[in-house]
């Protein structure tokens, strides 16, 4: 059974490329910003400023398809006291096991599972409620290899396959906001909310208080499935207050 929070979270992104907390533009490893040379201290600030968990990446495994900011992410771990979720080159059990060992509490999967959807599903009946599926779209297409190639999968019909089988949530990014501060697409997120019964966090393109306060108001229309969102160059630039915007999306309201 798919795990419940009792109010939406807004979660705090770091994204690993190099051993350094950055922020891509549309998923693009040659446009990084780095924000932070010390990821830990990151992780540290957020968990100061009250997130409930963190969501990591390792942008570099995500493209290498095997985890290569594995020390850094025990790092965290190990600092934290809230849980961790971590995507990027999570393709076998051991991998994810590797992740759990060390202290993670879900594992994302995203490249597999949309190649290869029944390995997914054995995955998440194997480890009931940790793991959650990263579904990244493009104009409702599904795309994989961090985000480098294109498929003709629609996200709502992957994500009905993971209905029921011990997936903890799908994360849906839109991959042409993110890291655009562009604002969320907000209407294919609660498409999927709608579609699907499981717990759903957008992310990609989160800009500002507006975006915030929209996602708050559709928590209602869809079940109690959207779930959240996840933020990172707009929480890193300044665009949102954490305390404000998390306190706004908790309530649920506009």
């Amino acid at each position: 059974m798919a795990e419940r929070h009792a109010s939406p979270e807004l979660i705090p992104a770091i994204d690993l490329k190099d051993g350094r907390c950055v922020r891509l533009r549309q998923g693009r490893m040659d446009d990084a910003t780095v924000f932070s040379d010390d990821p830990v201290a990151m992780a540290l600030h957020w968990q100061q400023l009250g997130a409930r968990r963190l969501h990591v990446v390792d942008l570099d495994g995500a493209f290498a398809g095997r985890p290569v900011n594995g020390g850094v992410i025990s790092s965290i771990c190990e600092a934290l006291d809230i849980p961790v979720q971590i995507g990027g080159g999570i393709r076998d059990a051991a991998t994810l096991q590797g992740y759990l060992d060390a202290g993670v509490r879900w594992g994302i999967i995203g490249t597999r599972a949309a190649r290869e959807p029944a390995w997914a599903m054995e995955l998440a009946q194997a480890y009931p409620g940790q793991v959650i599926v990263g579904i990244d779209a493009r104009k409702g297409l599904v795309a994989t290899e961090g985000w480098a190639a294109a498929t003709e999968l629609a996200a709502v019909d992957l994500a009905r396959r993971f209905e029921g089988v011990g997936v903890a949530g799908i994360i849906y990014t839109d991959i042409d906001r993110d890291g655009m501060l562009s604002g969320i697409n907000l209407d294919e997120t609660v498409r999927l909310a709608e579609a699907i019964d499981l717990p759903v966090y957008a992310s990609g393109g989160l800009a500002s208080m507006a975006d915030v306060e929209r996602l708050a108001a559709a928590i209602g229309c869809c079940r109690g499935r959207l779930a959240g969102c996840i933020s990172g160059r707009a929480l890193y630039e300044g665009a949102l207050d954490y305390r404000q915007a998390s306190d706004l999306l908790a309530r649920g309201v506009a």
